[in-house]
């Protein structure tokens, strides 16, 4: 990095610094806090996937945090939907290796609700930084003995010049047999991002709804409300539009002059689902590019969609995020 004679240390402008949870049922978690010095500020989970849990622009809130925080991977249940009891949510949870969606019984194996890759503490991991971007390297395993053996490969990398992150992901099987290879990127839009007054485009060839209320609100799919009790969530599964092999949806927020537009390789994360859930204190909206619909692994299995990877073969998926204060890349979405 060039020597910048203004400052004492380079931590002062941007960086990565790591810190340990000292209380709750997150004690002895690993985060790095990351800053880019162009207002983009995120948390990263080393013992969670390299999750991102908080991420703020300009010192405003885009992410969503479930009630139960930050929970640490000891605190994992894995019977039935005990996921819920340690899902943070945050800006981004990975889901997978073995299962999206509910749980389910498959080929023999018990599967907990969208797989175990979210609390899998990371085995090795490394931060670089020069004067464009910082990079973060993360390598994990979802590996059993008699059982799937499947590595994780992470790279997240931080523009320093633009506010915009880029998550290339690569799983590699290392069994020797051929395996299930299920991703699906579980983003959670907060408030203030998301409100009455949020625009949100998803451009889409079709969409259908996955319950009878889903369906019977489909007209209203992306329309915010304000939180209402007892509302009962809505899931939506698209088939977007491509351009050049690559997909988008976007938000924007007129209240906070800000939004988001995430791009995704469609060849590899063709399908995307929308959760909409605006219950009070749960007011949340997900974004979810996949490479298959939740639907469990039974049910991925019979609609067809199920990838598997033979060994020594490889996955490779790509998401980048941009982060914004103008609204005309967004809104030039839904023309």
């Amino acid at each position: 990095m060039d020597v910048n004679k203004y400052v004492g240390h380079p931590s002062q402008l941007s960086g990565v610094e790591e810190m340990t949870l000292s209380k709750g049922r997150g004690k002895g978690m690993t985060l790095l806090s990351v800053r880019n010095g162009k207002g983009l500020e995120f948390t990263l989970s080393a013992d969670r996937a390299m999750d991102i849990s908080r991420l703020s622009l300009d010192g405003v809130n885009m992410s969503f945090i479930s009630p139960c925080g930050y929970v640490a991977p000891a605190f994992y249940d894995k019977d039935g939907f005990g996921f819920l009891k340690s899902f943070t949510a945050g800006f981004m949870t990975t889901c997978g290796l073995t299962n999206i969606g509910q749980p389910c019984n498959d080929d023999g194996e018990a599967l907990p609700q969208h797989g175990t890759i979210a609390n899998i503490p990371c085995d090795n991991y490394y931060y670089q930084e020069d004067d464009n971007e910082i990079k973060v390297t993360a390598i994990l395993r979802d590996a059993a003995l008699f059982g799937r053996k499947l590595q994780l490969t992470r790279t997240i990398t931080c523009s320093k010049t633009d506010n915009i992150l880029r998550i290339e992901d690569t799983v590699k099987n290392i069994d020797s047999k051929e395996n299930p290879c299920m991703l699906l990127y579980h983003c959670n839009m907060g408030y203030p991002l998301i409100s009455e007054n949020a625009q949100v485009f998803m451009p889409a060839n079709s969409v259908h709804g996955r319950s009878e209320i889903s369906i019977d609100d489909i007209d209203n799919r992306l329309k915010m409300i304000r939180p209402e009790a007892n509302y009962v969530e809505r899931c939506y599964f698209y088939d977007l539009k491509e351009k050049d092999g690559f997909a988008s949806v976007g938000i924007y927020n007129p209240d906070i002059q800000k939004g988001i537009k995430m791009t995704f390789d469609k060849k590899t994360l063709d399908c995307f689902t929308e959760w909409k859930n605006m219950g009070e204190y749960e007011y949340v909206l997900g974004l979810e590019p996949g490479n298959c619909y939740p639907a469990g692994r039974t049910g991925v299995r019979d609609e067809g969609l199920l990838k598997t990877i033979k060994p020594g073969e490889e996955y490779k998926t790509y998401l980048e995020i941009k982060f914004t204060r103008e609204p005309d890349e967004i809104v030039s979405l839904g023309e």
